[in-house]
């Protein structure tokens, strides 16, 4: 949600997510003190509780009050924006009842370094629980690894293609420039350590942002290649749990395209229980939150469908609102 709103990076909000938590725990902390309570705990909560509301309210008119998990609880307990609303107004009134009552200590009895060490005690549990591995710079190359042969090359040069059939796999290097440039000579950043196949297409496939990802599970899959389905699904989430039960159906059909599942790294564990909800199972893998947010890209929701025909997205839907996925329009756009 910090991504989506354009407040942090994904690199960041690893942090200021973990911030936001540590000043929750450390007031729950700070608020049971009689140190600075009523000239900074509680205006610094009411505060916070504010900007929530004003998170939210934001949230409800681009969305609906009913529609969605405000995440103030993560999956444990979801909460919609309007039941989170009027929980801070409650929240709120309490703390204004409770900064009435309190009694403004002598400031010379207070100690600010209460609060303050509140927060970074809190901080340094939330990082030590919860520890992560930093964001790494991406990389500009492909890798890609087939029977021992190791091929590496930049993407404005060339495209890589891994082909598996009858047991073996070809790596094939497609030149895409408009020069007709070849790929005889090697660049300086390409290693080969036995023959490459090099071809020129006439009508290249498209490169889609799906394009690094060719396994899905056991199944080796060129996804710019034909007619293809790719969905981003969360496991828990009721919405994709449909979505994947309609496809079930509709892959029923001869000539139905092949699909192939992006599921987010929130609740895995429930990707058995969602396949069984489906009907039917799917090559599968699973992303970071963060790669997975990335790849369907910014301002989308779950559940998403991508339609791609030789790598260029036909069709695709997302959300649960205007965009949200059409079974029989879809099936219309494949079958013509």
């Amino acid at each position: 949600q910090l991504v989506d709103l354009g407040i942090t990076t994904w690199c960041q909000s690893h942090y200021l997510a973990r911030l936001i938590i540590s000043l929750e725990l450390a007031i729950s902390v700070a608020i049971l003190l009689p140190h600075y309570l009523k000239r900074l705990v509680i205006p610094g909560t009411i505060l916070l509780l504010v900007a929530f509301c004003i998170h939210l309210s934001i949230e409800m008119i681009k969305h609906g009050a009913m529609k969605g998990n405000c995440g103030c609880f993560g999956q444990l307990l979801p909460m919609t924006p309007l039941e989170a609303f009027l929980k801070n107004i409650v929240t709120i009134g309490l703390l204004v009842y409770l900064w009435m009552k309190v009694k403004d200590t002598d400031k010379s009895e207070q100690r600010i370094i209460y609060p303050i060490a509140s927060y970074l005690g809190a901080a340094f549990i939330v990082f030590m629980l919860f520890p992560f591995a930093p964001c790494k710079a991406e990389a500009n190359t492909t890798e890609v690894v087939a029977d021992s042969t190791t091929v590496t090359a930049t993407d404005t040069s060339a495209t890589i293609i891994t082909n598996t059939k009858n047991g073996s796999t070809d790596t094939v290097v497609v030149v895409t420039k408009t020069d007709k440039t070849t790929a005889a000579k090697p660049a300086s950043t390409t290693t080969v350590e036995k023959p490459v196949t090099t071809t020129e297409v006439e009508e290249p496939m498209a490169h889609s942002k799906f394009s690094n990802f060719t396994t899905f599970g056991n199944v080796t899959v060129n996804v710019n290649k034909g007619k293809k389905i790719v969905c981003m699904f969360a496991p828990g989430c009721d919405h994709c749990q449909a979505t994947a039960k309609e496809l079930a159906g509709m892959a029923k059909q001869a000539g139905f395209p092949e699909i192939y599942i992006l599921f987010m790294d929130e609740e895995a564990d429930k990707i058995p229980e969602f396949f069984k909800i489906a009907g039917r199972t799917f090559p599968y893998r699973v992303l970071d939150i963060p790669l997975f947010w990335n790849t369907i890209g910014s301002g989308a929701s779950t559940p998403a469908v991508f339609y791609l025909k030789n790598g260029t997205i036909i069709k695709s839907y997302q959300g649960i609102d205007e965009q949200k996925f059409n079974g029989k329009e879809l099936n219309g756009i494949i079958m013509k």
